[in-house]
């Protein structure tokens, strides 16, 4: 069925159904002409968006509809992650060029509801429009954290621990495997794909990291490189990483030598990882390390005269560029 069939009224009445996963706080949703919630009592109220440009950000032939739309909620509930915030309600503005299908739509936003059914989060409105070229996704996330809780860039002090969740580099490598013809034949390009397609945002890790101690924090986006400055310029440091202590996951390791690139290049600057990097006092971490959890010490921070640096594998430490991805470079 086309768009033109249903019109934009009766295409929000079509997507409506399920956007509401914790009505508790919900006055209003989808159908009005503002949503209306209750914030949560004695929180701070956090916000965060995303824009989702086709040919930019995605290629329609290169990922479905589902999970396109899963990922565009993802990148936001990250953001959320990496202050310490729980996500509470999604807005979702959509720009769409005029051949598509209802069937289309619905595929997009079964890929957000799932998401959000995960994380308990509402859908509660947005715009639909036309659009003479490609497709748009703008989110906007609104999540509250306890003031106790929030944690920013800022923060981070002298001697305090540098640590990554989970493994890097492999949402840049699984995207540099889909733009190779077949990929697919390929065991460990899978989960690598995969990261690119539907990451999943550290939510429940980021909820607890304030009372762990962490100091600052922020979500990998934008590569290990250039988030490690983004720290250290918040916090007015220096940060030292080593080589060797990056994570790089196996199948990396694989898709890299096939590829012919450094696996190493892509958890420094490849981005889209939506893993956090934090730091934390020393004398409280031994505890947090111990536990089972997905987090590896990647290395320390330093004075502020020191920069950022990268310590090699043959222990020469060199200046480290904040050359991960960005829109305008």
């Amino acid at each position: 069925m086309q768009l033109k069939e249903v019109g934009e009224f009766g295409l929000i009445d079509l997507i409506r159904e399920g956007t509401i996963v914790n009505p508790e706080n919900i006055i209003v949703g989808i159908g009005d002409d503002a949503a209306v919630y209750l914030p949560g009592h004695r929180q701070l109220g956090l916000l965060t968006t995303d824009m989702l440009v086709e040919t930019v950000h995605f290629d329609l032939t290169k990922t479905t509809l589902w999970q396109l739309g899963y990922r565009a909620i993802a990148v936001n509930l990250s953001d959320i992650a990496a202050m310490g915030g729980n996500p509470r309600h999604a807005v979702v503005s959509i720009g769409l060029p005029r051949q598509f299908s209802v069937e289309q739509v619905v595929e997009l936003y079964q890929g957000m509801k799932e998401i959000c059914h995960e994380f308990g989060v509402n859908i509660i409105g947005g715009d639909t429009v036309a659009s003479p070229r490609g497709m748009v996704i703008n989110v906007a996330v609104v999540g509250e954290v306890e003031p106790v809780n929030l944690l920013r860039r800022s923060g981070a002090k002298a001697g305090d621990l540098v640590v990554v969740t989970g493994t890097l580099g492999d949402s840049a490598c699984g995207l540099d495997l889909l733009l190779r013809p077949g990929w697919e034949e390929y065991e460990f390009a899978w989960p690598l794909v995969t990261a690119h397609l539907t990451p999943r945002p550290r939510v429940s890790i980021g909820r607890k990291l304030a009372g762990w101690g962490a100091t600052s924090c922020d979500d990998i986006s934008d590569g290990l490189a250039s988030e490690a400055h983004e720290l250290a310029k918040a916090s007015q440091v220096g940060i030292r990483l080593y080589e060797e202590r990056v994570p790089l996951s196996a199948d990396l390791l694989q898709a890299a030598d096939l590829l012919g690139k450094a696996a190493l290049d892509y958890a420094l600057y490849g981005g889209e990882d939506f893993e956090l990097v934090f730091t934390i006092p020393p004398e409280i971490s031994a505890e947090l390390l111990a536990a089972e959890l997905p987090f590896t010490v990647v290395g320390e921070v330093t004075e502020p005269a020191a920069g950022v640096v990268l310590v090699g594998r043959d222990g020469q430490a060199v200046l480290l560029e904040a050359k991960g991805y960005n829109h305008f470079r």
